[in-house]
């Protein structure tokens, strides 16, 4: 079986009806170069727990999404739309 992987690129990874998503998101951590534990595994736009097998999913097609580092918000930008007064 094959699964289409959606990343920076997109990555075509064999598997088996039984192997999990966890060992799934390890080889497409591999692939993209991004370690395994910030990698969240989503789809037909429903994130996915480690548990789950291959057999379980909707569709064959995975998208990686990757958590961005947050910053501060600028003072203006906070206040933004509100109304004084």
């Amino acid at each position: 079986m094959q699964l289409c992987v959606r990343g920076q690129s997109n990555h075509i990874i064999e598997c088996k009806v039984e192997d999990t998503l966890g060992s799934i998101k390890e080889r497409a951590a591999a692939l993209e170069k991004i370690p395994p534990e910030l990698i969240c595994l989503f789809n037909s736009g429903a994130p996915l727990n480690d548990d789950l097998t291959v057999g379980q999913l909707t569709s064959f097609n995975l998208d990686i999404t990757v958590p961005l580092l947050g910053g501060k918000v600028h003072g203006s930008l906070a206040r933004a739309g509100k109304v004084k007064g």
